[in-house]
């Protein structure tokens, strides 16, 4: 997946999550595209989704949770 897809999902997921769930939203983004993200500018990403890059660090907290969880579907 290229990083502008990566970025345009990840806008997607931010601009439209529920009220009071936008971290848990960026952590679930984090999870579910992990493989994606490795190797990939998560700044650049968050820059491209006009949101604000220190929630970098939120999608490379869910990066890390990844191996541990499993989604429901």
């Amino acid at each position: 997946m290229r990083t502008a897809d990566l970025a345009n999902t990840f806008a997607d997921r931010y601009h439209n999550a529920a009220e009071r769930q936008v971290v848990v939203s960026i952590h679930l983004f984090g999870i579910e595209f992990a493989e994606q993200l490795k190797g990939q500018n998560i700044q650049e990403i968050c820059k491209l989704a006009r949101v604000p890059k220190s929630y970098g660090t939120e999608i490379r907290k869910g990066m890390r949770l990844a191996p541990h969880v499993e989604l429901k579907k």
